[in-house]
């Protein structure tokens, strides 16, 4: 009970993260629909208090005598509330629902300007003439959005934290592109028509003043609130900071460090993952070349290799309306392919369905390459797995499995998906923003995937393949060397560059990613590596009685956890086999 209660008053501050799942409106403490966030000093720190109250709460609670259900629900949930209470005593940057305390409020890739149009367009329900005016609300709710949004970017630089200039001109690039369609154009209109045309209670003379609705509310409260906002992010740009890195920001040392913490999820320091970091892209390295000299590439290294292979029409899409939909067809079949062979290596497998789609053209330049978004809480709206199709020479036909089975099926479909699934569990288990579990199980996912034999007879997919995974390793040395051991921008791309032979399309906006997030690029080699070890341990401790279906079942049926609860449960469910004879 206490938990539920603690859960409503989070999400009476997250309106937008409730449209993001659906959610019932019981359990968001309220109607959301029309309402934002507040991403002002106050908004920002009201969240920091709630969430706070909640872990010292659950952390003053006896746990003698109790279950050990409820001891992983008290043990998860206060995590969570630790990890979404940020830094103490550091007020700037603000709370995101997902990546906990990011540093800068407006930045290229991520943020409520960036994401709450994305979450408008692609998951806030409109099924009915009280959806489409909530969503008319909403929008006029942009005006108080922003200008929260614009004075918590200028409390921040008065308090000495601006951005480097990287981040600020992709932000500018972001927010000009923004308002520079038409406003009959514009995706968020376009979105509410193709919604509102699918209602048919709804008449076409009702729908048309909705439609003029939406216009106005762009004309005076989201268009001025946008051109506001980057305007007040050019003046930051004479100020920006010179360093790339959160260690030039105050206390930048103690932020990482808590990044490092919580994103990689993790007791190594910056100096040991730089290190297993440089280990990993070695021992990667030496599987490719192996590959390359078998298929008649032995000249120059692995990434001067990979760039020549990457450049080679037979494995380009046509940069052509028809190339991508010659690549989005290429996906979905992936997908089919591999669900066919799922049922040998998982005994439990997400009702839910996965869509394929590419990302908006207005917001793809600052994007990643590839993401997942969850499907609605009930189930009824599908998850989607986005691809970036900016560059099509970024996408070889040979990089595409990967990304689809770390995104799609068996990746974040199935850990987010079944974890939804589990309507016995508090939803901050759920749905807990755990990063090294969740980037964890999709990069063990594309490992798993070639042990399934999805490479068999594929050598150019598998080199793919491992040079994904040299990239998440790659991400341990640069990650480490823009914000502990104090890279540059320029440093971390050509490094990163040299080392995996990626396009350069897809490497610049990467390493500024990384600037922007801090700690986060290390959840997924981190969490992997976990999640192996534990398999590893599982084998060896049961031997012939392994059952990697039963295994799976137990790392996805509780939930994204820390890795020191998932840990518990595997030993747990080793100790509960032996007991078994």
């Amino acid at each position: 009970t206490l938990i539920a209660e603690q859960t409503t008053a989070y999400l009476r501050t997250q309106p937008t993260y409730a449209s993001y799942l659906d959610m019932p409106v019981e359990l968001a403490g309220g109607h959301f629909a029309n309402r934002m966030p507040n991403y002002s000093e106050a908004g920002m720190q009201a969240v920091r208090e709630v969430v706070s109250a909640s872990a010292d709460a659950l952390a003053a609670i006896e746990r003698d005598g109790l279950d050990e259900r409820s001891r992983l629900n008290l043990a998860v949930v206060g995590h969570v509330n630790r990890y979404l209470a940020g830094v103490p005593g550091l007020n700037y940057g603000y709370i995101d629902y997902y990546f906990g305390h990011l540093p800068y409020v407006v930045n290229q890739i991520s943020g409520p300007v960036i994401d709450i149009p994305k979450i408008m367009q692609t998951q806030q329900r409109v099924a009915s003439l009280q959806d489409a005016a909530d969503y008319i609300g909403r929008l006029r709710a942009f005006q108080p959005l922003l200008l929260g949004i614009q004075a918590k970017l200028e409390a921040d630089a008065e308090a000495g934290v601006v951005p480097p200039e990287a981040i600020i001109d992709g932000s500018l690039r972001y927010l000009d592109g923004f308002t520079a369609y038409a406003i009959t154009d514009h995706p968020l209109v376009v979105s509410l028509a193709d919604k509102l045309e699918a209602i048919d209670a709804i008449s076409v003379e009702e729908r048309g003043r909705l439609i003029e609705d939406a216009h106005t509310a762009l004309e005076n409260y989201v268009y001025p609130g946008y051109r506001g906002l980057a305007a007040a992010v050019r003046t930051l740009k004479p100020r920006a900071n010179e360093h790339d890195g959160i260690w030039a920001q105050p206390r930048g040392a103690e932020f990482y460090a808590t990044a490092v913490r919580f994103q990689g999820d993790t007791d190594l320091t910056p100096d040991e993952i730089h290190e297993l970091g440089l280990q990993e892209v070695a021992r990667i390295s030496a599987e490719m070349d192996t590959i390359l000299r078998e298929q008649g590439y032995a000249e120059g290294t692995v990434g001067e290799r990979m760039i020549e292979l990457g450049e080679e029409q037979r494995f380009l899409y046509p940069d052509t309306d028809e190339g991508r939909a010659r690549l989005l067809s290429d996906l979905n079949d992936q997908i089919t392919e591999i669900n066919e062979v799922m049922p040998r290596f998982f005994a439990t497998t997400p009702p839910q369905q996965v869509e394929v789609r590419r990302i908006p053209i207005f917001s793809q330049d600052g994007e990643a390459g590839g993401f997942y978004t969850d499907p609605s809480l009930d189930g009824t709206r599908p998850g989607i797995y986005w691809i970036n199709l900016r560059d099509m020479n970024a996408w070889p036909s040979f990089a595409l499995k990967t990304l689809t089975y770390h995104e799609a099926v068996p990746g974040h479909h199935f850990e987010t998906s079944i974890g939804l699934t589990h309507e016995d569990l508090p939803f901050l288990r759920r749905s807990a923003p755990l990063n090294a579990f969740g980037e964890g199980w999709g990069l063990y996912s594309e490992r798993l995937a070639w042990e399934m034999g999805m490479y068999d007879d594929d050598p150019f997919g598998n080199l793919g393949r491992l040079q994904d995974e040299l990239w998440r390793a790659v991400r341990l040395v640069v990650d480490t060397g823009l914000h502990h051991k104090r890279w540059t921008r320029e440093e971390a791309i050509e490094y990163m560059y040299g080392t995996t032979g990626s396009h350069m399309s897809e490497v610049v906006p990467e390493i500024e990613r990384y600037m922007a997030w801090p700690g986060q690029a290390l959840g997924y080699k981190l969490g992997m590596l976990k999640i192996l070890e534990l398999r590893q341990q599982a084998q060896a401790a049961l031997g012939d009685r392994f059952d990697l279906r039963a295994f799976h079942d137990v790392v996805l049926g509780s939930g994204r956890l820390p890795m020191t609860a998932l840990q518990r449960n595997i030993e747990a469910w080793i100790h509960g086999m032996d007991d078994e004879g």
